[in-house]
């Protein structure tokens, strides 16, 4: 047993004893547990899984420094009400935020930022990390962290665009079929479970087929998959909303369709839909990765992270990580809009800690 183990059990377990003296009893289940854990996984997996957990909880352990830092930062250059929000905020949801941040600075200044083009050719295919390219060259000897940062811009740019499409399409169905009502809104809903019927891959994959996969039509197809989700949240809200008393005075006031929808009904389901838009950008996020996977998304030389999975997954046959990195890449930006949306759900329902 080296000096690694010894002083691994060694800081869990006096941690874990100063937790039980002091009557931390979420820190102390919580280090006790580890310990548990680390003796089973030592026993299975020796040195090797002892390295892992040290190096998983020393992510963790930055992970939330930087999140109650950043809070902090936060709650002092914003207003006062915002800050006051952010100041409530939990961990979780302020390190979705500050990843959001992250990648909506990469995207805009990518030109800055990037040392090479996202097209450049600087290098033999498949180079080595060096001093110059900081994760080496791709199959075609392309800089790998100017691709990422590209991809950034690209990948995140076009999801966003596509989400708008969607929302506006979705809500402004949604609206219209909760406010006319009849046989409106019964097209509507039968049009909306028609497109839902179909998945959604399957359904992306035919119209690419069909029409192309330019970056217009990339939009418009994935925002016409996705717009049925928004009209089912939209009509559900709206539906609560059209049936209340001040919704009748002001049909009876001669209100028109889009009065009654700008001034009375949507103020009134924003939180809702604000939350949704975080969680259909994170699946339309996922399937445009999914897409230039498969080779119908953004195409080439265009910089786009589910592409660069796909052209440098053989690396990953010689133990190389690179091609894990935009894979990552998408992997963390989903869960830290998750982050956020769970957060905003969480203040618009109403709850209190």
């Amino acid at each position: 047993m080296n000096d690694f183990v010894i002083g691994y059990y060694a800081l869990l377990i006096g941690g874990s004893c100063l937790a039980a003296y002091y009557q931390k009893r979420t820190p102390f289940l919580l280090l006790f547990s580890l310990t548990l854990a680390s003796f089973i996984m030592g026993i299975i997996g020796g040195e090797g899984a002892l390295w892992f957990v040290t190096i998983v909880a020393g992510i963790i352990a930055l992970s939330a420094g930087t999140s109650y830092a950043f809070r902090e930062f936060l709650s002092i250059v914003l207003p006062r009400d915002m800050a006051r929000a952010i100041r409530t905020a939990p961990l979780t949801a302020s390190f979705g935020i500050f990843v959001v941040m992250t990648y909506a600075i990469a995207g805009i200044f990518a030109p800055v930022i990037a040392p090479f083009g996202e097209a450049e050719v600087i290098s033999s295919a498949f180079a080595p990390a060096d001093e110059t390219m900081l994760l080496g060259a791709d199959q075609l000897g392309r800089d790998m962290f100017s691709r990422i940062i590209y991809g950034a811009r690209n990948s995140v740019g076009i999801a966003l665009l596509a989400t708008f499409i969607a929302f506006f399409i979705g809500a402004i169905a949604g609206l219209m079929a909760a406010t006319k009502g009849g046989w409106f809104d019964q097209i509507m809903g039968r049009i909306v479970d028609v497109v839902m019927s179909i998945p959604s891959i399957i359904f992306a994959l035919l119209l690419l087929s069909i029409f192309g996969t330019s970056l217009t039509t990339l939009v418009i197809v994935i925002g016409i998959i996705y717009a049925p989700r928004v009209f089912r949240l939209a009509r559900a809200v709206a539906g609560n909303i059209v049936v209340m008393d001040y919704i009748e005075a002001a049909k009876l006031r001669g209100e028109g369709t889009w009065y009654l929808i700008r001034k009375e009904i949507l103020p009134n389901i924003t939180a809702p839909l604000i939350a949704e838009f975080g969680l259909e950008f994170s699946f339309v996020f996922l399937l445009v990765a999914g897409l230039s996977f498969l080779g119908l998304g953004i195409q080439p030389p265009t910089a786009d992270w589910g592409s660069m999975v796909r052209e440098n997954a053989t690396l990953v046959s010689f133990g190389e990580i690179t091609p894990l990195i935009p894979a990552a890449a998408i992997a963390l930006l989903t869960v830290a809009v998750n982050f956020v949306v769970d957060w905003m759900l969480y203040r618009s329902s109403g709850l209190k800690e």
